[in-house]
């Protein structure tokens, strides 16, 4: 998916929602369980319920490779399954030196070689260029790079100050020298919701690129606060939201509960769009 056909989603949809699939099968609703596999039959009701007001599904791998080969059995056929006008995010934040990190852009980007096909993948930046560069190898695919995350532990490293007066931090220097290696047509960030206060600086520095944004929900970010700072004329944002929506019910009514908490977040995502981007 390139940059203008996200675009065109997002205010076709009038929602930067991004559902973040990350099943487990400890919560899945019991009735769930005697399916021949309960979680893509948990994945496919939520995709059902959801398709219509997200953009984008962003199964979170660790989930997935948690259960072994049918884990992946399962991965597979959620991918398949997610309609072609949304966004796939494969949330597996790799970072390995170049020849490794080839091997997993194959594992998520090549089909022809037993991969997946995901439209983009997250990626950990620590360990420089040549960790990132071999996921932009394969032209219409995306990187979404770490930059500012939402748990507590960011501060550990991406608050770190990098020059003597402190006025720029890690994750800063992260996405200045990023920009090097990726237009915004190839390159996202990921900058958590719990970080609002500083949207206004990575806007200054990336006015373009996406940014995929967690933490909203479970994890109380503001989407007010968020969607003030971040949204641009192309939209601009992929708001993450998880268990808000995969576990509103355990009971046979989750994918309709579901939807529910979807269409809740798109309806306030859409009065966004027209104030920020009109």
């Amino acid at each position: 998916m390139t940059f203008d056909e996200l675009s065109h989603q997002i205010f076709k949809k009038q929602s930067y929602l991004c559902v973040g699939l990350d099943t487990d099968p400890r919560k899945l609703p019991a009735h769930l369980l005697s399916e021949p596999d309960p979680v893509f039959a948990f994945n496919k009701a939520i995709i059902d319920a959801t398709a219509d007001v997200a953009v984008a599904y962003k199964p979170n791998i660790a989930f997935y490779e948690a259960q072994g080969p049918k884990g992946w059995e399962s991965l597979q056929k959620t991918l398949d399954y997610i309609p072609a006008d949304c966004f796939t995010i494969a949330d597996a934040k790799r970072g390995d030196i170049g020849n490794t990190s080839g091997l997993y852009a194959r594992a998520f980007f090549d089909p022809s070689a037993a991969g997946l096909d995901f439209d983009s993948v997250t990626v950990a930046p620590y360990m420089g260029h040549d960790s990132v560069t071999p996921f932009l190898d394969y032209p219409g695919k995306w990187v979404i790079l770490l930059a500012l995350t939402s748990n507590a532990g960011s501060a550990d490293f991406q608050r770190l100050p990098t020059d003597p007066d402190g006025t720029n931090e890690l994750f800063e220097t992260v996405i200045q020298t990023a920009k090097t290696w990726a237009d915004a047509d190839r390159l996202m960030f990921v900058v958590g919701a719990t970080q609002a206060e500083v949207f206004g600086r990575i806007r200054a520095i990336a006015p373009e690129h996406f940014l995929l944004v967690p933490g909203v929900g479970a994890q109380g970010g503001s989407l007010a606060d968020v969607s003030r700072c971040g949204l641009t004329k192309a939209g601009g944002l992929l708001v993450n939201a998880s268990r808000s929506i995969l576990y509103a019910s355990d009971g046979p009514d989750f994918a309709d509960r579901a939807r529910a908490e979807a269409q809740a977040l798109q309806a306030e995502m859409a009065t966004y769009l027209k104030a920020y981007t009109s």
